[in-house]
């Protein structure tokens, strides 16, 4: 999968169609993301002692990743990405349009 945790991604199909959104989370196993204010259902609760009063809460549900596609900052539109090998060995994602380095915003910490 080419969509990484922290990158901006637009969506292809479905009810929220042309919404651009920060990617929550990533489910590499079943190829689905989680993206931020899209694909947003309606949870019923429970009373319990997080909740005392139960309620109706909302939460984004994971959307299948072909149907979404990563924005390229620099283009500010979606973008297929590919892989170049710089000097030093490392690889990056790069924008086929504009052929610039497509950053994560994001970084994992290391956990030890």
């Amino acid at each position: 999968m080419n969509i990484r945790t922290g990158d901006i991604v637009v969506i292809l199909t479905g009810k929220d169609r042309g919404k651009k959104g920060k990617v929550v989370r990533v489910l590499p196993r079943q190829e689905r993301v989680v993206v931020e204010g899209a694909n947003i259902a309606k949870k019923h609760l429970k009373p319990t002692p997080q909740h005392p009063h139960g309620g109706i809460v909302e939460v984004p549900l994971p959307l299948h990743v072909s149907n979404v596609s990563l924005v390229c900052v620099s283009c500010n539109t979606s973008v297929r990405s590919g892989v170049k090998t710089l000097a030093d060995g490392t690889k990056v994602r790069v924008c086929k349009r504009c052929g610039e380095a497509i950053t994560n915003t994001q970084k994992k910490a290391k956990t030890s």
